[in-house]
């Protein structure tokens, strides 16, 4: 709800010209700035499409200075430490907004410990904050980290300093030989591509990534020359060729809650991409139903394994004309 907050907490201020607005959504309402130019923060494709097409200057890191930096809470505190430095950096007036799940009290808190804090606005389960001055040099993004053995990550990426449960499992159910042409779709840092690269058979793999920071970390875990990396939202991906089978450990959050629709839209991208003898592999929580789209996508499905709250399915024989679910 930053567009209840943000002309509150800009009432009675001098004017703004020139503004930088990290991590907001496609749909966010950003009126309160009309007039000033504004450069938009964002790595997220589908919402940086969404405000490329409202007409936003969108980049996935800021460049120059600005009256104003606002920062819309992530829901990693390190990843949102990091993006107020960068604000503090650019721009003497920040305000720092979220709503209380995304953790705006604790962010409060440490603000007043390093900042002056100036105008705070409460409504709609959140809070926008004002900020001067202040010291973040130790919540700088420290970059490409090396928290996983072998692997690089980013802050603000899925599973940051672990391998997924879920993709370890689907790994390990996967067959020793796959199909040549292959896509991982939300493909995260990599490393169901890496053991998707291992399996004997593949000669071509698409790493389809929404998130640029993610994208990046495959790239560099990735140095393989089967390998073709594409920033687009997944379920509007469509591969150069019809393809022998997909992989993916699909996403199920847009917010703190779960959202079904989510992987069944992959599922359903997941047929549109497959020649007709295609296969679909993926791992899901047990409790997310996915069973009546698989069916209404495919001729064929089934659970090939459970393992620590997750299920395992296998599908096959695409329906070209496949009946929408979501």
């Amino acid at each position: 709800m930053l567009s209840a907050r943000l002309p509150l907490i800009l009432e009675g201020s001098a004017p703004v010209t020139t503004a930088v607005v990290y991590r907001p959504h496609g749909d966010t309402d950003l009126s309160a700035l009309d007039g000033a130019t504004v450069q938009i923060v964002q790595g997220f494709k589908p919402d940086v499409d969404a405000l490329v097409a409202r007409g936003y200057d969108v980049r996935t890191e800021a460049e120059g200075r600005f009256d104003l930096a606002v920062v819309l809470l992530p829901r990693s505190k390190a990843e949102a430490h990091a993006l107020i430095a960068d604000a503090a950096s650019r721009a003497d007036r920040v305000i720092v907004d979220g709503q209380k799940t995304d953790g705006i009290d604790s962010i409060l808190k440490e603000l007043k410990k390093r900042a002056v804090v100036g105008h705070v606005v409460s409504k709609a389960h959140g809070k926008a904050v004002g900020i001067t001055g202040g010291g973040f040099a130790d919540w700088t993004d420290p970059g490409p980290l090396h928290l996983i053995e072998g692997f690089t990550t980013r802050l603000g990426v899925f599973s940051v300093d672990r391998i997924d449960r879920a993709s370890e499992a689907l790994v390990a159910a996967l067959p020793a030989k796959l199909p040549a042409k292959i896509a991982d779709l939300g493909a995260g840092w990599g490393y169901l591509s890496r053991a998707i690269l291992d399996r004997e058979g593949v000669k071509e793999l698409h790493v389809v990534e929404a998130e640029a920071a993610a994208l990046a970390c495959a790239r560099d875990n990735l140095d393989d020359p089967r390998v073709t990396f594409h920033w687009e939202d997944a379920t509007r991906f469509t591969p150069p060729r019809p393809l022998d089978a997909v992989i993916m450990n699909p996403p199920f959050h847009t917010s703190r809650a779960a959202n079904p629709a989510l992987g069944q839209a992959f599922i359903e991208a997941a047929s549109r991409m497959l020649a007709p003898h295609g296969e679909l592999w993926l791992v899901a929580n047990r409790q997310l139903p996915y069973e009546a789209t698989l069916a209404a996508c495919f001729g064929t499905y089934a659970e090939i394994g459970a393992t620590g709250g997750f299920k395992l399915l296998h599908a096959a024989k695409p329906l070209r004309k496949a009946a929408k679910t979501t």
